[in-house]
Formats: structure tokens, sequence, C-alpha cells
């Protein structure tokens, strides 16, 4: 069974129906218990890193989120999912992350001809060992709707990159920790691959 991990962000159930539709057990959830005797944990969201974080305090699901990561859990944060996995957020100043991976997230920079948010599809270069992406062809196109960006401290952890004006971390994979930037519930086959390789871990 997969938690999907319910903090009052938006799109979890867009994540729902992805993994339903690949005949996935799933069951959104804040509750410690189910999520913590689940087989994997996806932390979802759409929204701003201080309300976010404020509601992962509030429901207790700050410290659910360290012990599935503890206990070895597979565990896969989504867009807001993985800047909250980080230590900071150019959007919220003074609120902490989970800090469960090292790095910074930034403000995508404003440019020519350049909107912020990011929304669209983008090309993602591939670093070769990334689990997610086991079985996916060279240079996979996948959706992004984002105004800030990750920075990961250790390229190492970086399985996917792509560009907006500044080189953008869009997928890191650290142990059992896995998170992308990018939606890949509505990135199409490409997405439901990516989700695909994540349930079978």
């Amino acid at each position: 069974m997969i938690a999907v991990i319910d903090y009052d962000a938006g799109n979890i159930r867009s994540v729902e129906k992805a993994l339903m539709y690949l005949g996935q057990e799933v069951c959104v959830t804040r509750d410690r218990e189910e999520i913590l005797k689940a087989d994997k944990v996806i932390l979802p969201g759409v929204g701003a890193f201080g309300d976010a974080m404020e509601h992962l305090e509030a429901y207790g699901l700050a410290e659910v989120i360290r012990e599935v990561v503890k206990r070895k859990t597979p565990f896969l944060g989504i867009c807001l999912g993985l800047q909250l996995l980080f230590e900071s957020s150019e959007e919220a100043p003074g609120v902490p992350g989970l800090g469960i991976l090292k790095g910074k997230i930034l403000r995508i920079p404003e440019g020519e001809g350049r909107k912020i948010p990011h929304m669209g599809w983008n090309c993602l270069e591939l670093s070769g060992d990334g689990r997610l992406f086991r079985g996916l062809e060279k240079d996979p196109y996948v959706y992004f709707v984002h105004s800030y960006y990750l920075k990961a401290q250790d390229e190492d952890i970086v399985k996917a990159r792509t560009e907006y004006g500044v080189q953008i971390h869009a997928s890191v994979e650290q142990e059992n920790v896995f998170a992308c930037q990018f939606h890949p519930e509505k990135s199409s086959d490409v997405g439901l691959h990516i989700l695909s390789n994540f349930a079978g871990l």
C-alpha cells in the first residue's frame, strides 16, 4: 500500500488518481499509524513553503516523515514535497524545512521573456543511474509548475536536471528518499513510468 500524505496542500487527488490508474492500492491520510505501516510514502503538494511546514508541524507529520525515512521506507516528494525535504526556502525566510536532505530552495531569477512561475514541459538531462528513470528514453519531457527551484548541496544525489534561466536540480535520490520538482502525475506516459518505477521499488 502507498500512503499519500494529506496536509491540506493542493494536487493530492491527481497523484492518488495516477497511482490508482497504475493499479496501486492507495491511501490518502494524515494518520500516523497508516503512514508508518505503508510500503511506500508520497509527499505531494502545490502551495507555499511556509504554510506547508506549518501544516506538517501542526498535524505532527514532520516527525512522522522523519520516522518513515529512518525506517528506510521508500519515500517520494513531489513539487512542494521535494522542496520541504530540504533545509530552507527563499519563499519563507526563517522557516526551516524538514532538513532530511542538504540544500536550499531559491527563487527562479527574472529574465528576458522568462515567465514565473515556470509552467510547462521541459526536457530532463538524466545522470544515468536514477532508479525513478529506469527504462526511459534519453532526454524525456516532464511537466513543471513552480517559482522556486532546488540547489542541492551534494551534486551526487541529483539524478535529473533541467534549464530555466538557471540549472534546476529536477530530481534527487539518496538511499530510500526520492524527490521530483516536476509533476509525474501530470507528465503523461513518462510520468506514469516514473511513478510505476517508484511503486516497484
